[in-house]
């Protein structure tokens, strides 16, 4: 069933979006990620304008966000202190991306900033998830004994120590307010929840235990992708509500199942899981670049006219 989109400007099947969200909802539900990270490629590549896809796909995560999140709320597995504090710097981070895209908006640069962002940002991150999870992966076969913890690094010599007793951390507040900064520029730019970037680091600089981490990174994505929408729909005029509610109803449904496959897996698991399905997005935007070139220089000359 074609329908036709009034701010994309094109015309899509109804039901290639509605599973399109339902897999983005899978993955929020599994892995605390908002999923935009897979899907705003995806729009891209069935036409969707990048200013209307970052914009639009940022709404939808707010819904497949939530619908996580209640699950892990029910198991006690929120960190709302960490939480708090990754939102506050996730809001601040979200205003100043929403600045610089309507900057490079106005240089006709989004499209080139959007999907080099997602290539460097990927495949950084999804290799070292891999190879850190692969570690984990064989260490645990080769012996039964747990990870020790580091007893001391940046995080815990910096000041403002706040205690996070769900996560059993005392640490300096500052990290987390930074990496929520820093989550909160990207989401903005590319559309995403930043839960890809926020899960690791949650669990490799903060040092959160992996139980908490997903419903607690799945918490402040809400806030922050939520005010991200806002702030694109006052300033750009860039959400396409036709197109959220189809990717909204596919994300809700794709989260609870999501949430009960993500209690079945083994957290090195989940992290390797995670780690291809970076790693594949990664590749196939790196490709689109380097094998159409002309198409990027065609999109140039066509703002310039």
């Amino acid at each position: 069933m074609q329908i036709y989109l009034p701010i994309a400007e094109v015309s899509v099947n109804a039901f290639l979006l509605l599973g399109l969200g339902g897999v983005v909802g899978v993955l929020s539900g599994m892995f605390g990620v908002g999923g935009g990270f897979l899907m705003t490629p995806l729009l891209f590549f069935i036409g969707i304008p990048p200013a209307v896809a970052v914009a639009t796909e940022a709404n939808q995560i707010v819904a497949s966000s939530f619908s996580g999140a209640l699950a892990h709320f029910k198991r006690r597995t929120v960190d709302f202190k960490m939480g708090l504090v990754l939102m506050l710097g996730g809001l601040l981070g979200a205003a100043l991306g929403v600045l610089l895209f309507n900057y490079l908006k106005s240089l006709g640069q989004v499209d080139l900033l959007v999907r080099l962002c997602y290539v460097v940002f990927l495949g950084i991150i999804g290799g070292l998830m891999f190879i850190e999870s692969l570690h984990k992966l064989l260490k645990s076969r080769g012996s039964g004994s747990v990870r020790k913890r580091r007893d001391r690094n940046l995080v815990h010599s910096l000041p403002f120590k706040v205690r996070f007793r769900t996560s059993g951390l005392y640490i300096s507040a500052i990290p987390p307010f930074v990496v929520g900064i820093f989550v909160g520029i990207l989401s903005a730019i590319m559309g995403v929840g930043g839960g890809f970037i926020m899960v690791p680091a949650m669990i490799y600089i903060l040092g959160m235990p992996t139980k908490v981490v997903v419903g607690t990174s799945l918490f402040q994505i809400i806030f922050v992708t939520a005010f991200t929408t806002l702030l694109h729909a006052t300033t750009n005029y860039t959400v396409d509500m036709v197109l959220a509610v189809l990717l909204l109803v596919g994300g809700v449904i794709g989260a609870q199942v999501g949430t009960q496959l993500g209690t079945r897996l083994k957290a090195e698991q989940l992290r390797i899981l995670l780690a291809f399905m970076v790693l594949a997005v990664c590749g196939k935007l790196a490709l689109d670049l380097l094998l159409q070139p002309a198409e990027l220089y065609s999109l140039g000359a066509a703002q310039g006219h």
